[in-house]
């Protein structure tokens, strides 16, 4: 079958088979089609759609073009946890302690921060010595001794996706609702899941701003995810004010950590906002595989959720306590007005941190993983002109006028009274 007339289809609106649809995934991941027809394909996909058949095809398609992990050997569920990420986005350093201590079996591939929103792989890759490099043998050999195991993508596991992915990323294709859900479900299947609990990020600091955005990407990726024969759900978390107190990569850590090993009575107000949607995202998790609900997240969290945690750093190389290996200095920026404060552009504060060294502007860009911001408010609170605002922590010398500008700038200041932002604004099932 020539190729042409799979672009052809495509380009007059008609429906892709799965054979087509086979030969696309199988010829992206082999190199056998040529990076302008598939480049054709995905601008033709982008503007014509795909039905969520199709969607469902060409996640197979795509998650079968490599190996996949057999996880036949360890205790099921199997389950694997997707944040579609945004500005100070670390609750997968919670959320799979949490669920690993309640039994389930977690094993995930994570990547890079690109722009604002920072990566999982960056994240841990801050702790001296963690390993984000695991095969797929070493991948399921952790899973099977301690329930937990997270790596970098492989290019064993769904390489049509990463063909695909890196030609989206130069065509102005990759805001297609059905090629963003046949690219995180192709690697949730590739890597073993049979359950998949989705938290999809709205507003300011996520790539889906509109909560009608969000919930179109969260009814496809469950839509299809149900074709695919996975159990699946989704929740739409708010984006518009970044998540806790750190955004910068040893930062967030750190703030993990915090979570994970102390009472939520010793944690800042940020802090507490995200330990709550951790609980939340953790329990409806557990729900979805009948393990439990958010009293026992919670319970996990305060009893075993930590021991996991620092067993599961240990199993991948990691030496907790030693920081992210860079001299940083902390600069303290004040409020300079008084009132409510009624938005925190998530945008600003995470490209703040980009503009500082802690994040990505082309993917092959070094990244210093221990600048970043502490922001010590919330939407909602009551605020002094002399009150701080932020801690920004920084290289010896570096200039940080311009930080300490944006960030009182992408903190709005009511004189009347504001209410906290909701954390969870939708569930798709």
């Amino acid at each position: 079958m020539s190729f042409i007339e799979t672009i052809a289809a495509k380009r007059d609106g008609r429906v892709n088979t799965k054979e087509q649809l086979k030969a696309l995934a199988k010829g992206a991941a082999d190199g056998t089609i040529p990076d302008y027809q598939l480049s054709a394909w995905l601008m033709a996909a982008f503007i014509k759609g795909l039905n969520p058949q199709e969607t469902a095809d060409l996640t197979l398609a795509m998650a079968h073009s490599g190996e996949r992990l057999d996880l036949s050997g360890l205790p099921k569920p199997w389950l694997d946890k997707h944040s579609t990420g945004g500005v100070g986005d670390k609750t997968t350093l919670v959320v799979l302690p949490i669920l690993a201590a309640c039994g389930v079996t977690m094993v995930k591939m994570s990547g890079r921060g690109l722009g604002i929103t920072g990566g999982t792989i960056d994240k841990l890759e801050s702790i001296p010595g963690f390993r984000t490099d695991l095969t797929p043998e070493e991948m399921v050999a952790q899973a099977k001794r301690i329930g937990i195991a997270l790596s970098g993508q492989t290019p064993r596991l769904a390489p049509a996706d990463k063909a695909l992915y890196a030609l989206r990323d130069v065509t102005g294709t990759v805001a297609s609702i059905p090629l963003i859900t046949a690219s995180i479900l192709s690697k949730k299947i590739a890597g073993g899941a049979d359950t998949v609990v989705l938290d999809v990020k709205c507003g300011s600091g996520a790539f889906m701003k509109t909560l009608p955005e969000a919930q179109a990407l969260a009814r496809s990726l469950v839509d299809t995810g149900k074709l695919c024969g996975l159990k699946i759900s989704a929740v739409i978390t708010d984006m518009d004010e970044p998540l806790g107190l750190a955004v910068g990569n040893a930062l967030e850590v750190e703030e993990a950590v915090s979570v994970l090993s102390q009472p939520e009575a010793m944690l800042p107000r940020p802090t507490r906002r995200f330990r709550s949607l951790c609980i939340e995202l953790a329990g409806h998790a557990l729900e979805v595989v009948g393990r439990g609900d958010r009293v026992t997240a919670e319970e996990s969290l305060e009893s075993a959720a930590f021991a996991k945690f620092r067993e599961w750093v240990s199993a991948q190389g990691g030496r907790l306590g030693e920081g992210a290996g860079q001299v940083t200095h902390t600069t303290v920026t004040h409020m300079g007005d008084s009132g409510w404060v009624e938005r925190i552009d998530a945008a600003a504060i995470g490209q703040l941190v980009v503009d500082m060294g802690g994040g990505r502007k082309e993917k092959d860009d070094t990244i210093d993983p221990s600048v970043g911001l502490l922001l010590l408010v919330n939407v909602g609170d009551e605020v002094e002109a002399d009150m701080p605002l932020a801690r920004i922590v920084h290289r010896p010398g570096q200039d940080v006028s311009l930080a300490e500008a944006a960030v009182r700038a992408a903190v709005i200041v009511s004189p009347r009274r504001s209410q906290p932002s909701t954390t969870i604004l939708d569930t798709v099932h």
